[in-house]
């Protein structure tokens, strides 16, 4: 049914087996090989920006490219620092994983691998002036996040976290397409998807842009600009669509999440008509509610490695 109230960390959570789907599995591959190589005594050094709910984290050691790391995991929403503590907490004692609490984090352990993780509520870009100089990290992870913020005047500086020759995983950075099947009208649907990109172009945060609807395609010169290595990429879309026994998991929350996202997004539009506008909205929950709804959303992933200097 749909949902009366609408949360953030529960769509996080919900879009977990859909991210899952659609990691490309050529660059995660490419990920395993150019990793080096960690011991007990040298763990791999890891930092997530926008690491949300920790979903990332959990699917590193289900997907076993950890085995002894310290993973910095740091994300600018505070309730979502919070859940992760539980959320990983609870997942690793399921899986007979030795949990440490501490007050900032786990360390993870059980007979192959020990993850120690530091989890920290703060923006990105306090972040990156605060360890200025200080720290870096050897893999740099950022998933669905990029395309969030002003990449070209932010790129350098987060590039800064590495090590010389560091390695990084961008993922899921959105490519310019959403598709809803079925059409409800063609030209309206068009307008709306159209109009709903523009707002990732032109958002603003702190009065600065923060966005881009074709990140993952300008990735490719921007990292060239910024002296970084593609190893390798690949497209990551979002494929969301319901089988036998209706939509998998919590992904019907998940389509519900996004349609409510656009309707908040282009709510009072100027060049929408909103009867129109509302009834789209209304009929896109129902085709959900009737399981019958479509979403594809085009994204692409890189893997690659900091240039010296």
């Amino acid at each position: 049914m749909m949902p009366f109230n609408y949360s953030f960390i529960r769509y996080l959570s919900a879009k977990k087996s859909v991210d899952d789907r659609a990691l490309n599995r050529y660059v995660w591959k490419s990920l395993v090989q150019a990793l080096p190589q960690s011991r007990k005594d040298e763990p791999l050094r890891v930092l997530e920006i926008g690491a949300g709910i920790g979903t990332m984290l959990e699917r590193a050691i289900a997907w076993n490219l950890l085995e002894h790391a310290h993973y910095t995991a740091i994300d600018a929403q505070s309730e979502n620092i919070e859940f992760a503590h539980s959320y990983l907490d609870q997942w690793a004692a399921k899986r007979d994983f030795n949990v440490n609490r501490m007050e900032h984090g786990l360390v993870l352990a059980d007979q192959t691998r020990v993850v120690t993780v530091d989890l920290e509520a703060i923006d990105l870009f306090a972040f990156i002036e605060r360890e200025r100089g200080r720290r870096t990290w050897d893999l740099l992870m950022a998933h669905a996040f990029l395309d969030l913020i002003d990449l070209p005047s932010a790129l350098l500086d987060i590039l800064g976290l590495l090590i010389d020759h560091g390695l990084f995983y961008f993922t899921l950075n959105f490519d310019g397409v959403t598709s809803f099947e079925p059409l409800i009208d063609p030209a309206l649907d068009e307008l709306i998807l159209a109009l709903y990109h523009r707002t990732m172009d032109e958002r603003l945060t702190g009065g600065k842009p923060s966005g881009d609807s074709h990140t993952g395609r300008h990735l490719f010169s921007q990292l060239k600009a910024a002296g970084a290595h593609i190893l390798a990429a690949g497209s990551s879309d979002w494929v969301v669509f319901p089988g036998a026994q209706g939509y998998p998991q919590d992904e019907a929350y998940f389509l519900y999440f996004i349609v409510h996202t656009i309707h908040q997004a282009l709510e009072d539009h100027p060049e929408l008509d909103p009867a129109r506008f509302n009834a789209w909205v209304a009929e896109r929950h129902a085709q959900i509610e009737r399981q019958e709804l479509v979403y594809i959303t085009h994204q692409l992933d890189f893997l690659g490695r900091k240039d010296c200097g």
